[in-house]
């Protein structure tokens, strides 16, 4: 039996707090944000910015959002440098991953598979929403887009939303 969106955001909070009281934090961590339950996400590529949304109304803004280095176009292929543009879901997290937590955004979906068979190529994958590199130096972000097309956030930022964001979650994913 599921717990629901609610508890697998419950179980993330219990998990993130257990790591956070074993890691010192840096002298140059940022605060910590606290945000309600998340139940949408709007991002929209060319302002760099996340809109979250809890019970119809806006949350917050993340501003300053990190896409793939090809960041004007919707993702088509795998390799393209591009992040996906449509509507999608947050369908997992990860806090193993190469980067400071992440969230697994359902891309591809059929109709990106069919776009990228029609050229006879793939249409790729393993698209998330995470912090910097697990070996990033700096104090907050890796300058400029960086990633392959996942969305690139501050630690402190995926954070907060590893701790607000149930799987199920709607992401719309603008130009």
């Amino acid at each position: 039996m599921s717990a629901g969106p609610q508890g697998a955001v419950k179980a993330r909070g219990a998990l993130f707090l257990a790591l956070a009281l074993l890691t010192p934090a840096p002298a140059h961590a940022e605060p910590a944000r606290h945000l309600p339950i998340i139940d949408q996400i709007v991002v929209h590529k060319a302002a760099r910015a996340m809109l979250l949304y809890a019970h119809g109304r806006l949350a917050a803004t993340i501003p300053g959002i990190q896409l793939g280095g090809e960041p004007i176009g919707a993702k088509h292929f795998q390799g393209d440098q591009r992040t996906p543009e449509g509507h999608y879901t947050i369908d997992s997290a990860n806090e193993n991953s190469a980067y400071h937590l992440a969230l697994h955004i359902s891309y591809p979906a059929n109709r990106d598979i069919a776009y990228a068979r029609a050229a006879g190529r793939p249409a790729g994958g393993a698209v998330f929403i995470h912090g910097q590199p697990d070996d990033w130096p700096g104090p907050s972000r890796a300058p400029g887009d960086w990633t392959n097309g996942c969305i690139a956030l501050s630690n402190a930022e995926i954070e907060a939303l590893w701790q607000a964001v149930p799987d199920g979650t709607p992401i719309d994913i603008l130009p």
